[in-house]
């Protein structure tokens, strides 16, 4: 099992950045293959980033593809989301989120642990 506690949303305005973070609890953290969502106000929950358990590939969705760098640090239990050149369509409550499944993994259902999200706003 493991526990998820996002980190670092805010308030930024259009073409800024923010580096959300994603600490994790727990042995075998290096074992799941992490992902990164989101949901604005009356949407569903969307894909944004999936990540292996090495870090060696990482699959993105194409509205963030170019802009969000997913990475990890196994030795720390920790995740990173770094966002550059932010849109207000950007704006959502960013989760991340565990799963032991493997594949590309766009569908929330497959992620077994969530935190609570962090939000984050981008003005124009």
């Amino acid at each position: 099992q493991v526990q998820l506690v996002e980190s670092g949303g805010g308030l930024v305005q259009a073409g800024g950045s923010l580096r959300l973070s994603c600490a994790a609890s727990g042995r075998t953290f290096s074992t799941y293959t992490m992902g990164w969502f989101r949901q604005a106000p009356g949407k569903e929950r969307d894909f944004v980033a999936r990540i292996t358990w090495s870090g060696g590939n990482i699959y993105y969705a194409d509205s963030v593809k170019g802009r969000f760098t997913f990475s990890r640090d196994n030795a720390k239990n920790a995740l990173y989301l770094q966002m550059n050149s932010l849109h207000p369509e950007d704006t959502a409550v960013y989760y991340c989120a565990a799963t032991r499944r493997l594949g590309v993994l766009v569908d929330p259902y497959a992620y077994d642990y969530w935190g609570q999200g962090t939000q984050v706003t981008v003005s124009s």
